[in-house]
Parts: structure tokens; C-alpha cells; sequence
């Protein structure tokens, strides 16, 4: 596994620890890697809607189910 060192402002440490005070993870690394992992969702939601724009608006729609359902895990 891999560390990565981020400057983090004072109100995203401020909300790190809210997060811990309000039991919602148990430390630091788990409010990032749940922050990461809702951002991956968010991606790979975003890519869908695009795909049905581009759907409707009679473009090809391009791509592999099976990649996009791996981001979504």
C-alpha cells in the first residue's frame, strides 16, 4: 500500500475530525478513503448519465460494462 502526504486546509482537517466525533469513521485515513471511494461512485454515476445523454442524442455509446461495475465496487 502506498502513502500519499496532502496539505489539507484548516477547515478540511476541522471536518475530518467531525466526521471522527460523529462516529461516521474511526480515523483520518477512513474518512479519506470513504471520501475517495463516494468521489468514485460520483464518477462513475456521472459517466452513465452522459452515456444516456449520448444515447438519446443518437451518438454511439461506447464502453465496457464490465469496467464501469469495477469502478462502481
Amino acid at each position: 500500500m502506498t502513502t500519499i502526504s496532502v496539505p489539507l486546509s484548516p477547515s478540511m482537517i476541522e471536518f475530518i475530525e467531525e466526521q471522527i466525533k460523529l462516529g461516521n469513521d474511526e480515523n483520518k485515513v477512513g474518512v479519506i478513503r470513504r471520501a475517495l471511494k463516494l468521489l468514485a461512485e460520483e464518477k462513475a454515476v456521472q459517466d452513465i448519465l452522459k452515456s444516456e445523454r449520448e444515447l438519446k442524442e443518437g451518438k454511439i455509446l461506447r464502453g465496457d460494462l464490465r469496467e464501469l461495475m469495477k469502478k462502481i465496487k
